[in-house]
């Protein structure tokens, strides 16, 4: 009796047990689903943000203070590095210099270089004072060829002095939305009295952005060659670039490069492909530029993800560039430029020093025949030598003999006319 007892409490107390877990499923269901989507999310977005953290720091690692890298026309930055950070920004001042010169309307005006906007450091463009340039002109040789003269030009013609550009210059920068930026003075000089000449990465973007919706500043931005004459004495100024992505990257279209020794090297360079306009601020490059830019570039074009490695090695396989043996073509200033991709230029090498070596054997016998000519032609020389020496022996023998013959027959026996008189008859 006790045993059924003791059994029926069990079985009731399991019956009420499970009964109770019954009503609990229902009430902690939602919450459970809850629970599990979160988890969900979690496991989902965890390798995101470990992979952006890894990115973020594998362009740490790349050797420039701060860079950024965006599609014109889009808000979505591609890529980016200390974007706020105040630097020199060196020759890239020229652009707002060469942007409130366009935007003064006087483009085709004559301007007096006068002896302050000469007194400048390199680089210059060699203007004498009481020489007359068009305003243009100087915008041309400014973001050309990144005169400092030009600029300063531009500044005394447009305000009267430097200091009253300068104002004017900051009062721009504010109003395009470069709210990190001061400049003092119109090139980029960032030492004496010229020391507090700081920009940010965001700052330039901005003002580039603004500055190719001008499209006089766009014309002027993608020349290889500034070339144009002195209104008084018609002295011509031709004066080249210094950016080297415009040789060395197929898409590039300008803009500007910069350099002081505070300022490392610096660039602002767009390249434009299948539709796809992208501008690149590069501060203090403490590596090959060009190089760098041409991978950016090729990153944003191809939609590879950014990391520094790929910063690094992508140029020997991206977007054409290298991996494809074709010719690009690229037009620019009315003139047509070819450029063969670095493998159809190795491939081209090696081609030429195989055929080289199939060469050197061909080239070894025509050696010989060339040496045995030579001996040839010596012992021809020889021969001939010979020849005249023996024909000048039969000459000289001959004569010899004419003048025996001579003798000969001149000769006359002896004539005796007296014991004491010896007469000989020639």
């Amino acid at each position: 009796m006790p045993n059924k007892i003791l059994t029926f409490s069990v079985f009731r107390s399991w019956k009420q047990a499970m009964s109770n877990h019954r009503k609990l499923i229902p009430e902690t269901l939602p919450s459970l689903n809850v629970g599990f989507a979160l988890f969900l999310v979690s496991v989902l977005l965890l390798p995101l943000s470990l992979l952006a953290q890894t990115a973020e720091e594998s362009l740490s690692q790349v050797p420039i203070n701060s860079f950024i890298l965006k599609e014109i026309g889009s808000s979505t930055v591609l890529m980016e590095k200390d974007i706020d950070r105040p630097v020199s920004p060196a020759s890239l001042t020229k652009i707002l210099t060469c942007t409130m010169a366009i935007e003064s309307g006087r483009l085709d005006r004559d301007v007096l270089i006068t002896k302050e906007a000469t007194m400048v450091e390199p680089s210059v463009a060699g203007f004498k004072p009481g020489e007359k340039i068009k305003l243009i002109d100087l915008v041309k040789a400014a973001m050309v060829n990144s005169s400092n003269d030009a600029a300063f030009a531009i500044a005394i013609y447009l305000s009267g002095n430097v200091d009253a550009f300068v104002s004017a210059m900051n009062a721009k920068a504010k109003m395009i939305g470069m709210k990190n930026s001061r400049f003092t003075n119109p090139a980029g000089f960032d030492k004496g009295i010229y020391a507090g000449n700081t920009s940010t990465a965001g700052d330039l973007l901005r003002l580039t952005e603004y500055a190719v919706k001008n499209p006089v500043f766009n014309d002027i931005a993608r020349l290889e060659k500034a070339v144009f004459t002195e209104q008084t004495t018609q002295k011509v100024y031709s004066l080249k670039t210094h950016n080297k992505l415009l040789d060395k990257y197929p898409y590039a279209v300008g803009i500007k490069t910069g350099f002081t020794t505070k300022a490392g090297c610096c660039l602002i360079a767009r390249a434009i492909k299948n539709n796809k306009d992208v501008l690149l601020v590069m501060l203090n490059a403490r590596t090959d530029r060009w190089h760098v830019a041409a991978n950016m570039f090729d990153m944003a074009f191809l939609g590879t993800h950014p990391d520094s490695a790929s910063i690094f090695s992508l140029s020997k396989g991206d977007s054409g560039r290298v991996r494809v043996s074709v010719v690009n073509e690229r037009v620019r200033s009315g003139k047509r430029v070819y450029h063969l991709s670095k493998a159809a230029l190795r491939s081209k090498n090696n081609a030429l020093a195989l055929s080289k070596s199939h060469r050197k054997p061909k080239h070894n016998a025509l050696a010989l025949a060339k040496q045995s000519q030579k001996a040839k032609r010596g012992a021809l020389v020889n021969a001939k030598s010979g020849r005249k020496t023996k024909k000048h022996d039969l000459i000289s023998s001959r004569q010899v003999r004419k003048n025996k013959k001579r003798v000969n027959l001149s000769y006359k026996p002896f004539t005796l006319h007296t014991a004491d008189q010896l007469y000989i008859a020639a």
